[in-house]
């Protein structure tokens, strides 16, 4: 799913996490709640309750992204008031964890799960043996295009972001400037550290191990380098730069101000719900290469279950964490496929032909997870902070800065890290 960022909670005054000894069961069957905003979440609910006895779910869409987080961390700070179950995106699991709030599910079973899903996304919830989360979906990115621009303006499809460049320039004279390769969306955090995570950068080193500690290298080199080529696309006019998730965004990718869109496994859903004039004009090509020839890829966004330390019956609250989306319920990852456009982690069901040779007729009949499916098994590891809402505002507000005032980029990417190497010092933490 789309990132969206959360409040960073303090190091101090953590409460002790989930009692160990589950409460004793009533005969009938136990209610787990559930917080989500999941697409066509209702029938993944109503199916997992007529196929269970013993569990039955009480879905609640609290929010969205930040609106949920908000009424999440006000309920576990009182210590009442929280779900069983909450949604968290990857990037948040950092901090919610550090509050020790979270369950480990580690000791409910979680672990024998753990086959079910590639190193880097079961790492995106995991520290050792304890696990803060389940994985359900990821947001590995690819390259979708507008088959009919290439083919109007005799584009052909880039392998690197030089040839990238190279057909951004074509276009523009192709077009009279009324076209641009691409939109940069600077005000989406999830996007920026998608392209860095591809480019190898590593903004944080940061391990719930040691949870006072953290690395912080917003600035690296490999940062300044997407930076520095976004810069210099859209100081040339060969990108635009207009918000993502907004209405002249869509109707961007609807019309064809928009020859591509780097989007995340997720994305086709969002195209085909906001720009519909556009079916079956796109097509999906794996995301350019900073060097021709290999395989880097980054991933925009991805959610997760955790269980709060509120629940009455952690091994059920466990159980729902682990099979609501699990690798073997394939009734509601049919449902998550077709109706919602989530892009599943279990492997079991990324491999499948069902999924694999999935046609999607937006695009034009293309199997377009032959595609996401090989960028999200390349995808390497990446580590989140604890306080990401602070990491992505300093991030999008500086970018969005530099954009309208034109000035530096680079030099907003070391005002970010120096930023953040204040705050996480303020935040209690040695940074390294």
């Amino acid at each position: 799913m789309a990132a969206v960022a959360a409040t960073a909670l303090a190091l101090t005054g953590c409460s002790s996490g989930g009692d160990d000894k589950p409460a004793e069961k009533p005969t009938g069957p136990v209610t787990i709640k559930v917080w989500a905003w999941y697409p066509e979440f209702k029938a993944v609910v109503d199916q997992y309750n007529a196929t269970h006895t013993d569990v039955q779910i009480e879905w609640t869409n609290a929010g969205t992204g930040q609106d949920q987080y908000t009424k999440l961390q006000t309920a576990l700070k009182a210590g009442k008031g929280a779900p069983d179950v909450a949604m968290l995106e990857l990037q948040e699991i950092p901090t919610f964890a550090l509050t020790k709030h979270l369950v480990d599910l580690g000791k409910y079973g979680a672990n024998n799960v753990k086959g079910d899903y590639v190193d880097w996304a079961w790492k995106q919830v995991s520290s050792g043996d304890q696990v803060y989360a389940i994985p359900v979906d990821a947001g590995p990115m690819a390259m979708m295009y507008r088959e009919d621009i290439f083919k109007k303006y005799s584009l052909t499809v880039p392998a690197t972001w030089d040839e990238y460049k190279a057909q951004a320039e074509k276009l523009k004279t192709a077009s009279g400037g009324k076209s641009f390769i691409t939109d940069f969306g600077a005000n989406d955090g999830g996007f920026l550290s998608g392209l860095f995570w591809q480019a190898g950068a590593q903004p944080y080193a940061y391990d719930l191990a040691n949870p006072t500690s953290i690395g912080v290298n917003v600035n690296s080199a490999e940062a300044k380098k997407v930076i520095q080529y976004w810069e210099g696309m859209v100081g040339a006019g060969l990108a635009d730069t207009t918000a993502f998730h907004t209405t002249d965004f869509y109707n961007g990718l609807g019309s064809e101000k928009y020859a591509t869109y780097l989007a995340a496994g997720w994305g086709p859903g969002y195209i085909q719900a906001n720009a519909a004039a556009s079916a079956g004009k796109w097509k999906v090509a794996p995301l350019p290469q900073w060097v021709a020839g290999e395989n880097k890829q980054g991933d925009w966004g991805g959610s997760s279950f955790a269980v709060t330390d509120q629940a009455k019956y952690p091994d059920l609250a466990a159980k729902v964490a682990m099979e609501i989306f699990g690798a073997k319920n394939t009734d509601a990852w049919k449902i998550g496929i077709d109706k919602a456009f989530l892009f599943p982690t279990a492997t079991p069901v990324l491999e499948s032909d069902t999924f694999k040779n999935k046609e999607y007729d937006f695009f034009g009949g293309q199997k377009v997870n032959e595609v996401f499916v090989p960028a999200y098994n390349a995808v390497g590891p990446f580590a989140w902070s604890p306080f990401n809402s602070y990491n992505f505002n300093q991030l999008t507000t500086g970018l969005n800065q530099a954009i309208e005032q034109k000035t530096s980029w680079t030099a907003a990417l070391d005002t970010a890290q120096e930023n953040i190497k204040t705050y996480a010092t303020q935040q209690g933490f040695k940074v390294q």
